[in-house]
């Protein structure tokens, strides 16, 4: 089997609230974090003074994308990090208001979550020559500089390859009536949607199927909501047997409505099957509602980013885009832990299958990220794009 590859007081500042990892303030996660952390991260982290995560929307504990960053960093680095988390709708301003606060923290390397920091880094990494950023999600295009600043790493990964597993895995287990969450029509996301789409139809091509269908919309935030429940009662309710949860903490009113009506659910970014097991033992689900999760490395990477700086490398790094998928190693795919594969007939063989044919160049996914250039899909499989 393949490994996981995810390593699974507060202050106001303008319109921002700042968490101190290992303040006396801080949430319980960011404590039990950093206590764990703390004696093994001191000597890995003894050429970084500090390592401040900053977010872009959502919350440090949505069990997926911030939730993992946080984890790589202070796993990595004990009590010398600090996350800052901005209220909603958030602007340019606040995040530049975020990355100041961490540079005066006293900060050396910022790792910066989301693509909505381009902006942001833009002005940063002129503002602060010294202090490194690690950018996830983030490509030269969202910055908008001729090149990526020389005092930043961008981190972006394939998602359209594990939406592309996590389809084509869903479909060939015998699921005709999908459905595709996401959060907000970010390129991440859509990646993972399109991928997502791409892998239904080519399973459904290959079992020789024409009825498969795929609603799909955006919720337009990453966290649930009743009106989010309410469309995904409607989706339950009328069709779809699977939903693919893409979007930070969004999955909340997909697994609420799913319970209501025996459905599933399909994970985003680690791998989320703990979330229901511990559904079902606190009685809040009445089965667990996850088949599995399209994952990509994020602790990985953003270890890897920091390994590099430790070694006093930086200069490999600095000013490049680290693209991670298949080709580059395990950056992307589904759990393979036998508690989290809860398929009904797709099988590990098949699983790995066409996870090489991936690796090798033999399926190629489209990567698009535009949410106005929908992907090319044959007539085995019928997608509905709502508003």
């Amino acid at each position: 089997n393949r490994r996981s590859f995810l390593a699974a007081a507060g202050l106001t500042v303008a319109a921002l609230a700042l968490t101190a990892c290992g303040g006396s303030a801080s949430s319980t996660a960011s404590s039990t974090a950093s206590s764990a952390a703390s004696e093994a991260g001191s000597e890995a982290a003894s050429k970084i003074t500090k390592v401040a995560l900053t977010c872009d929307t959502g919350t440090i504990d949505d069990e997926s994308f911030n939730q993992a960053c946080w984890t790589a960093v202070s796993g990595y680095m004990g009590d010398d990090c600090q996350y800052y988390i901005p209220e909603a709708d958030a602007s340019d301003e606040d995040r530049e208001t975020m990355i100041r606060q961490a540079v005066n923290d006293g900060a050396d390397v910022i790792v910066c979550v989301g693509y909505l920091y381009g902006a942001s880094l833009a002005w940063a990494a002129d503002q602060y020559p010294d202090v490194k950023f690690i950018a996830i999600d983030v490509t030269q295009g969202d910055i908008g500089t001729d090149a990526i600043p020389a005092n930043c790493y961008c981190i972006t990964f394939k998602e359209e390859q594990a939406g592309y597993l996590a389809g084509y895995a869903i479909t060939k287990d015998g699921k005709t009536k999908l459905g595709f969450l996401g959060g907000m029509a970010v390129p991440a996301v859509i990646r993972y949607g399109y991928g997502f789409v791409q892998g239904a139809d080519a399973a459904a091509a290959d079992m020789g199927l024409t009825d498969v269908k795929v609603n799909y919309v955006y919720g337009g935030k990453f966290s649930g909501d009743a009106d989010i429940t309410d469309v995904m009662d409607t989706w339950y309710a009328g069709g779809p047997q699977v939903v693919f949860a893409c979007g930070g903490g969004i999955w909340t009113s997909a697994a609420e409505a799913a319970d209501k009506h025996d459905g599933k659910l399909i994970g985003v970014d680690v791998d989320q099957n703990y979330l229901g097991v511990e559904g079902v033992e606190s009685g809040k689900y009445k089965e667990n509602p996850f088949v599995t999760s399209a994952m990509k490395g994020l602790g990985a990477a953003v270890k890897n980013g920091l390994d590099t700086v430790n070694a006093g490398d930086w200069s490999t790094i600095a000013g490049t885009n680290g693209n991670f998928g298949l080709e580059e190693g395990d950056y992307v795919g589904l759990p393979t832990d036998e508690a989290s594969w809860n398929f009904s007939t797709f099988t590990m063989d098949e699983y790995n299958t066409v996870l090489e044919k991936i690796r090798n160049g033999e399926i190629k996914v489209d990567n698009t990220s535009d949410d106005a250039t929908k992907p090319t899909t044959s007539s085995n499989i019928t997608v509905d794009y709502q508003v």
